[in-house]
């Protein structure tokens, strides 16, 4: 078993697949349009659906704007650099709400993002083993 990808309702998908491709690196695999079912999708991630989980970016036609809870937390996304991957997404028109330092109570460098509907994007700096 392994896991695939996590869906996110958006409320608009090309300014969610520009965000996660433009924004973060990402790229596009794959869409599917149900005009008949009111929905579209799009899969993105940073490497093929056959060996990494990826995201699905479904937009329920007509819906804009969804309330995002208080069950869902963040995904998270290793990076090299989390200050630079926060420079990187401010620079590019994404917002940091919370700069790169260390979790609390602990020594591994953190930092969160979101993306245009409100979720969370948690980057993890990778530690040397």
């Amino acid at each position: 078993m392994r896991l695939l990808h996590t869906m996110l309702r958006v409320g608009n998908l090309e300014r969610s697949v520009k965000f996660y491709t433009q924004v973060l690196g990402m790229k596009l695999l794959r869409t599917t349009e149900r005009p008949e079912q009111k929905y579209s999708l799009a899969f993105v991630g940073y490497g093929t659906e056959d060996r990494n989980a990826v995201l699905e970016l479904t937009y329920n036609h007509g819906v804009a704007q969804y309330d995002l809870g208080t069950a869902f937390g963040h995904i998270a996304i290793e990076v090299p650099d989390a200050t630079a991957a926060c420079n990187a997404v401010r620079a590019r028109g994404g917002a940091v709400t919370r700069e790169a330092g260390p979790v609390k109570g602990g020594t591994t460098v953190i930092a969160f993002v979101t993306d245009p509907d409100g979720y969370k994007i948690e980057f993890i700096e990778h530690q040397q083993p």
